[in-house]
């Protein structure tokens, strides 16, 4: 039905025929001779109708936007005074030959221009629509070739391309399991994948040493801007590689697409350990254009007669720590409580400040209200510490060590951004040296997963000092986004076993849901190692947009919920029979909870 994607005619078709299908992106009849721009996938190109064929110029006036139609017709230069510079086919239109109307469009429930305010519930209910517009084609397009070059490069490096199933077991992954129910073996269930980590590891177990999938996952959690119930991954594992090597190659993979696709060179990527990055940045993902960094005091303020202070300066899990910056003498104080508001969202009871207004002063010209339980020569080594100057301020944290972190590395990266200090450019980097295992709520969670080697212990080392224990993990971080995360993984069945249990997996319970993963540890499995990007992340950095939600084709909403096909729904009662299931009512199952809250 067509000879040429309307964005491919250039100057080199002008005399040539060409037939041409696609949408009306905008018609317009300017005195007798009407203006047609064409849209396909590729871009737009201008179509000229003129009286002199009759049938054909009045198919052309009644055209509306978003109309499939196939266009015949001649490619002509356009006169230099109408060339179009902002357009790909800008210096070439097509003189209307014929004109064939494939499917009339009703009046459309969204705006399809390029200043369009849709909202991101209609945006999502009409979805096949929004991905007409040229940026959204363009970002789905672009996500193509991130893959094409992910998979040429991986094929090129030796990996396969393998698949792994997806209807498996629930597996510890951090995050709640989407449950499938079997019908042949009822009152069971199967889990959606929220990696194919199990899997891969078999599959180095099995002998093939290099494995790559570009595979969905699925993890039933809350959402944010950069969440869904289902995404992406480049899901990557080798054998006999150590964490040196996966990381040389990854990178040598991440580099090789921004240089091929954005014309950028991101260089060689520095490396942060963990503890590092959480003293300095406050993340375990920095970003790195932000010059903000936090600066610990709690030597200093020991002695000071302020509980505030002196507590988690004298706690072994406290923290104080400050932020400078620069120019920030000139806050007002309902700034400053606005900050105060800020951090209070990840936990913090408040936040001290002190301004240095003029440094030449002394004690004079600093400006707190906390300034009556420091001395000078506190006042002075926070200021030579820092780097403090005249006009800036210096934002006290003071907490438990995870919510200082969290909560003074939220407010570096508002204030970074507020006060215009996030440099334009791409900073990449790799954290290493991860905790093993950290606290939450007086138990030991696994920092990436249960199956991520520790570094040079032993399994009773580990059981012993579990929380001392460093794993061979690393994750790949740019601008502050987790494009990706890896590991060495546990190769013997005795560390694994051990693993299990300081995260208080019993043997027995073992031995239940993995203990086909444990037996496979004991027959010659090799040292492997690999790393999981995150597909739609990726993508979204790359295009310059804000949410996976505008570079996945159908996503959900912030709730989980598909406008577009109003799914999830309620299934058939007879279905649900033959699964054995039964559905627990809404208003009971919260009575139901209020009634457990209750008892509690």
């Amino acid at each position: 039905m067509r000879s040429h994607y309307c964005g491919d005619v250039n100057k080199s078709h002008v005399g040539q025929e060409v037939t041409l299908v696609g949408w009306v992106n905008r018609s317009r009849d300017l005195g007798g001779v009407v203006f047609l721009d064409l849209r396909d996938r590729e871009g737009l190109i201008q179509v000229v109708y003129d009286p002199d064929l009759p049938e054909v110029f009045e198919v052309a006036s009644t055209l509306r936007g978003e109309f499939c139609v196939q266009v015949k017709g001649l490619v002509r230069a356009r006169p230099d005074s109408q060339i179009n510079s902002d357009m790909k086919t800008g210096e070439i239109e097509v003189l209307g030959k014929d004109l064939t109307i494939i499917n009339s469009a009703a009046p459309l429930p969204l705006s399809m221009d390029n200043h369009q305010n849709n909202s991101e519930e209609q945006r999502l209910k009409y979805r096949y629509l929004d991905l007409r517009r040229p940026e959204m084609a363009e970002r789905l397009m672009f996500r193509s070739k991130i893959t094409s070059a992910v998979r040429r490069f991986l094929d090129d490096n030796g990996f396969l391309d393998i698949e792994t199933p997806i209807l498996t077991k629930a597996t510890p992954e951090g995050a709640r399991d989407y449950l499938v129910p079997s019908r042949t073996y009822k009152g069971q269930f199967f889990a959606l994948p929220q990696s194919p980590q199990i899997f891969k590891q078999l599959l180095m177990m099995s002998g093939f040493d290099r494995y790559y999938q570009i595979v969905k996952c699925f993890r039933d959690e809350d959402l944010r801007a950069d969440r869904q119930p289902e995404f992406t991954q480049i899901d990557i594992e080798t054998s006999f590689m150590t964490s040196e090597q996966v990381m040389d190659k990854t990178e040598e993979m991440v580099r090789s697409l921004f240089k091929d696709l954005l014309n950028v060179d991101l260089g060689q990527f520095p490396k942060m350990t963990y503890a590092e990055a959480m003293r300095r940045f406050g993340s375990d993902k920095p970003d790195l254009r932000n010059p903000l960094e936090l600066v610990d005091v709690a030597d200093l303020l020991k002695e000071v007669e302020f509980a505030v202070f002196n507590g988690p300066a004298n706690d072994a899990e406290g923290r104080v720590a400050v932020l400078r910056v620069p120019g920030g003498a000139k806050l007002s104080r309902k700034q400053i409580d606005e900050c105060t508001k800020y951090v209070g969202i990840y936990g913090a009871k408040g936040l001290a400040w002190m301004k240095v207004n003029d440094l030449s002063a002394g004690m004079e010209g600093i400006q707190s209200p906390v300034l009556k339980f420091l001395n000078e020569s506190i006042v002075n080594n926070i200021i030579e510490r820092t780097g403090a100057e005249t006009g800036d301020i210096i934002l006290f944290g003071a907490d438990k060590a995870n919510v200082v972190a969290e909560a003074m590395g939220a407010l570096r990266l508002k204030l970074g951004e507020d006060f215009g200090l996030v440099s334009d450019e791409w900073r990449p980097l790799w954290v290493v040296d991860f905790p093993m295992f950290e606290k939450i709520n007086d138990g030991l969670h696994a920092v990436h997963h249960p199956f991520t080697a520790p570094c040079n212990v032993t399994p009773a080392e580990l059981e012993a000092d579990p929380i001392s224990a460093l794993s061979d993990a690393y994750d790949m971080v740019l601008n502050g986004c987790e494009l990706g995360g890896g590991s060495v993984r546990i190769h013997n069945s005795e560390m694994q076993a051990a693993a299990f249990r300081v995260l208080g997996i019993s043997d027995e319970e073992a031995q239940e849901k993995f203990g086909f993963l444990l037996e496979a540890l004991r027959y010659g499995t090799p040292p492997h190692a690999g790393l999981a990007f995150g597909l739609d992340r990726l993508v979204m950095l790359m295009t310059g947009t804000s949410s996976i939600r505008d570079v996945m084709a159908f996503p959900k909403t912030t709730t989980a919920a598909c406008p577009l096909t109003n799914a999830p729904g309620f299934a058939n009662p007879a279905q649900l029979e033959e699964l054995g299931v039964k559905v627990v009512e809404k208003a009971k199952a919260e009575d139901a909870s209020a009634d457990e809250a209750e008892q509690a």
